[in-house]
């Protein structure tokens, strides 16, 4: 693909930031996910859920996944499919594999809104991941009467193989082990949200990377992050840029692309695709003076 030589330069001086620097930091939200072809409309939407898009007049995963259902058992018929498609389908573009390929010989961590499981997938190290906002692939009890999560793969699989008529058999809808109230997902959406010991060692570990590397060469990079939750990635790594003098900030992002007066000049924005943005940082790495 031909970049504009603007476009270009740009992307030589990001590939000099990543090869340079101490310590990279990843920031991941919604866009990055859906540069990878996760996309909750349309097509894809269209493809899985026809059924309930016909019955219910909703036309996007998003608005399926807060509808009242009648009965738990069409609630689970459809957030089992969700789940299987975007937790335990690959991606159709192989973006978080580019990036990974990217950083993957460096000092890295990621943390993330995402609850996709798509860095794990694409071989990025467990401990270098913070998932903020909970997994598709966990449950939890809905109450909930104990601080922690359960595996849900085998039987997310189970309930989609034997839904029929947009509904499960009543016998796989899912009840807490200790109280017997119905599970449901392990996602932030109110004060219910359980933090296990998995999620506070994986913040104990992002703040350790951060305070170990607070005043080395640090990449702050930023992915498809939008301004739902900017105090949980954004803004703390614009603070961060600001604090550290050897610190750099990269945004990519179609929707908003900024950077703070305070820390521009060590700054790089990218309104481009982040699909785009990553291939052609894999191009630049191929030009001789990179090698």
């Amino acid at each position: 693909m031909n970049y504009t030589d603007e476009y270009s330069k740009k992307i030589d001086r990001l590939k000099l930031l990543i090869d340079n620097a101490d310590a990279i930091v990843i920031g991941a939200g919604a866009g990055l996910s859906t540069a990878a072809g996760f996309t909750y409309s349309g097509q894809r939407f269209h493809e899985n859920f026809h059924d309930f898009e016909a019955k219910y007049n909703f036309h996007d995963m998003y608005s399926g996944g807060f509808y009242p259902y009648d009965t738990p058992e069409e609630f689970w018929a459809y957030w089992s499919r969700y789940i299987f498609i975007n937790r335990y389908s690959n991606a159709p573009k192989a973006v978080y594999n580019e990036l990974f390929e990217l950083v993957k010989d460096k000092n890295y961590f990621v943390i993330t809104t995402n609850v996709d499981h798509c860095f794990q997938k694409a071989g990025f190290d467990k401990k270098r991941l913070f998932y903020t906002q909970g997994d598709y692939g966990l449950f939890q009890c809905s109450t909930p009467c104990h601080n922690k999560t359960y595996n849900n793969e085998s039987v997310v699989i189970e309930m989609v193989s034997r839904q029929k008529d947009m509904k499960i058999p009543s016998d796989l809808l899912p009840k807490c082990p200790v109280c017997g109230k119905p599970m449901t997902m392990n996602l932030r959406s109110d004060d219910k949200f359980v933090e296990d010991d998995g999620w506070h060692l994986a913040c104990e570990r992002y703040e350790q990377f951060i305070k170990e590397n607070k005043n080395k060469k640090v990449l702050y990079f930023e992915l498809g992050v939008g301004i739902n939750t900017p105090v949980i990635i954004k803004y703390p790594f614009w603070r961060l840029t600001a604090h550290n003098k050897n610190a750099h900030y990269v945004c990519v992002n179609t929707d908003m692309a900024y950077a703070p007066d305070e820390i521009k000049a060590r700054s790089l924005c990218f309104s481009e695709d982040i699909a785009t943005t990553i291939n052609a940082l894999k191009q630049s790495a191929m030009k001789p003076n990179n090698l």
